[in-house]
């Protein structure tokens, strides 16, 4: 009789740990990452957006999802394992190609928070992500086109460089970027915007003039949109009732339009002069989130 009750109670211990172990191989093991985050923009097909998680030092994704053109999420919850879930100390969202065969975050970091309880909230100027809420950005632009030689067409180019002193100097006041981002001068012509180049140093020319004329500019960002115009745009234009606009961009980037970090905007007068100096308004309106675990 003994013997039979020892088997019984073993059987039962068996039963009970075999139970155990099944639930945790069908999901109770898992958690649940959740994330509300507006701002966002459409990245076309060639790239998504990924979340990580940072356990430990080390990036654990989330999982990949795309927006729509009205900023709606394709996906806003992820499972992981309880233990990732729980042990992560910050969030952070990434801008990625796709296919991608990289398991590892490109640089382009786009929002980062770090948990507190169970919670986090996401913003640009976390470290892990651009690092600066961009409250210090300053700009300064004058309509002027130097490639094409004096008092021709002089409405059609702009310089973001300061000429109230008489002689040109830098006309942007604007933070390092990490890597992964560049900055991007824009004329919104007729409602198209218009690149001037992208750049990383604010006292040095941008990386393309495909617009100017055949003569040099000055060492500082800017186009003159004299040639080639694209799209159903002629050259050389009025830039008088446009936007003057400095973007923040990733790199690389496959879109002809700003992203959607714009820290610095300037709606151009109607009446504008050139060779005067006009000052650019702050646009800090960044994306923002929260994640839940």
């Amino acid at each position: 009789m003994l013997n039979k009750f020892l088997y019984f109670i073993a059987l039962i211990f068996s039963i009970t740990i075999f139970t155990s172990c099944d639930e945790d191989e069908t999901g109770t093991n898992n958690a649940t990452v959740e994330f509300s985050i507006s701002g966002l923009e459409d990245l076309g097909n060639d790239y998504v957006y990924e979340g990580w998680l940072i356990v430990d030092g080390s990036a654990i994704s989330t999982g990949t999802f795309s927006v729509d053109a009205n900023g709606g999420l394709s996906e806003n919850s992820f499972s992981l394992t309880k233990d990732q879930v729980d042990n992560a100390s910050t969030y952070v969202l990434t801008i990625e190609p796709s296919p991608d065969n990289d398991p590892a975050p490109s640089s382009v970091h786009v929002l980062a928070g770090d948990f507190s309880g169970n919670s986090a909230n996401l913003t640009i100027d976390h470290p892990a992500a651009l690092g600066n809420d961009f409250t210090s950005s300053a700009g300064k632009y004058i309509l002027a086109t130097p490639t094409d030689g004096a008092e021709n067409n002089e409405l059609s180019g702009i310089w973001f460089l300061d000429l109230s002193t008489g002689a040109p100097t830098t006309g942007l006041s604007l933070p390092t970027l990490p890597d992964g981002w560049a900055y991007e001068g824009w004329a919104v012509i007729e409602g198209v915007p218009v690149s001037t180049g992208t750049f990383t140093d604010v006292n040095g020319m941008d990386a393309a003039a495909p617009y100017s004329g055949p003569m040099g500019g000055p060492p500082f960002p800017g186009e003159d949109f004299i040639t080639n115009a694209p799209g159903n745009l002629s050259f050389p234009t009025s830039l008088a009732g446009g936007t003057a606009v400095i973007s923040i961009e990733p790199v690389p980037d496959n879109s002809v339009a700003p992203f959607t970090l714009k820290p610095l905007v300037s709606s151009i007068s109607a009446s504008a002069n050139d060779h005067v100096t006009f000052t650019m308004g702050q646009n800090l309106d960044f994306p923002t989130g929260q994640v839940n675990r």
